[in-house]
């Protein structure tokens, strides 16, 4: 095979499927999975695949500005050859600043490229092994205590190893809903709660306090991204692990948070890394820290997912899996990749690559662009 893969075509669709229910957060309500996805192509016959489901609230990047971005990244990497990752990323941010979503994308696609060439499933490429089981937990989203009590409890009854629940609506409130949970579910299952930027410090501080008798494994984002110092502060002060999430997209930001101790943990998304290759910056730090991490999703559709447990088997430090979100389509619009078994076990391809692509189907009645040949 060539020792180059120049890159002939690139295309940008936009697949948009609805959600079983509503999914609610303290940051919003989402009713739809609006993501994009690119395919990259090269002359000797390679096709890589990438997606990105934009969050405005957390990453600053919509569907629309999505496609628009995309445009300006794919004219940059038109003719480069996609085996020269280091380049064509560098290349991407010389063209714009951050955008760290739609880069994530493109980042998956080279990856899969690349990978697909060396003859690698994507973890042995990126240095993995499948050295340790894969499973994901499940999420009840923000709601009446009652509701998520009862939908605990069906998480419960499918063999799920964890429950997340989505709280940051108020102090009261929470504790009542992790309260109503515990009732219907008992205390040996975990429960790992995220409250997506919701409270103040004092209201972080005095809900943790109280949800500490309540077996919770770890809070995710209780405070605002950009308070790093009362972070570290409640991490101090807080009876439960405090996880860095919307606080940490890149690797400076990993590494602010390591160096002044401001979390127990850190949950990994390449929605706000800008891909693998940022997300294994990350990885770096975290095992030198000896720090756990967790790698989390946003609304992807299994195609992002599988790229998501590839990164999972990179490395000892990941200890947590967040890939739900895929169960909760109405409709797959993905051949091959990850398949999700009972109980949230998790199983991957071993074909070269990532595994997995978008069905023919759906990219000829998705909206469309494309450039090149």
């Amino acid at each position: 095979m060539s020792t180059t893969q120049p890159i002939s075509q690139i295309a940008l669709f936009r697949i948009r499927i609805p959600l079983t229910e509503p999914f609610v957060t303290s940051l919003g309500r989402d009713e739809f999975a609006d993501n994009i996805v690119v395919r990259l192509q090269t002359g000797q016959g390679l096709t890589g695949f990438g997606e990105c489901n934009p969050y405005m609230p957390i990453n600053g990047e919509s569907a629309e500005t999505c496609w628009v971005v995309g445009q300006y990244l794919a004219r940059a990497l038109a003719g480069r050859d996609a085996l020269d990752l280091a380049g064509c990323l560098h290349q991407m941010d010389r063209v714009i600043y951050a955008n760290y979503s739609i880069k994530s994308a493109f980042d998956m696609a080279l990856h899969d490229l690349a990978s697909q060439h060396a003859g690698l499933p994507l973890y042995r490429f990126l240095g993995g092994r499948k050295n340790k089981p894969l499973c994901t937990d499940y999420t009840v989203s923000l709601g009446d205590p009652d509701r998520m009590a009862a939908e605990a409890k069906k998480i419960q009854d499918q063999g799920y190893p964890a429950i997340k629940v989505k709280l940051g609506e108020s102090h009261r409130g929470d504790v009542e809903r992790i309260r109503a949970i515990r009732r219907a579910v008992g205390r040996k299952i975990p429960v790992r709660i995220d409250a997506n930027q919701g409270w103040d410090y004092a209201t972080a501080r005095r809900t943790l306090r109280d949800l500490g008798e309540y077996r919770i494994q770890f809070c995710e984002q209780p405070i605002p991204r950009w308070d790093v110092e009362g972070l570290r502060r409640l991490r101090r002060r807080s009876p439960i692990p405090v996880m860095a999430d919307e606080s940490c997209g890149t690797a400076p930001e990993a590494a602010r948070l390591i160096r002044e101790k401001a979390c127990d943990l850190i949950n990994v998304k390449l929605g706000k890394s800008g891909g693998l290759a940022e997300a294994g910056r990350i990885i770096r730090l975290a095992e030198k820290a000896e720090l756990p991490l967790q790698i989390g999703a946003f609304m992807e559709s299994r195609l992002g997912m599988t790229a998501f447990a590839h990164l999972a088997l990179s490395s000892r430090i990941i200890k947590f899996c967040d890939f739900d979100t895929a169960l909760m389509y109405t409709e797959d619009p993905v051949e091959g990749g990850l398949i999700y078994q009972p109980g949230g076990q998790l199983r991957l391809p071993e074909a070269p690559g990532l595994g997995a692509r978008i069905r023919q189907d759906w990219l000829d009645r998705s909206e469309k662009w494309v450039s090149g040949k």
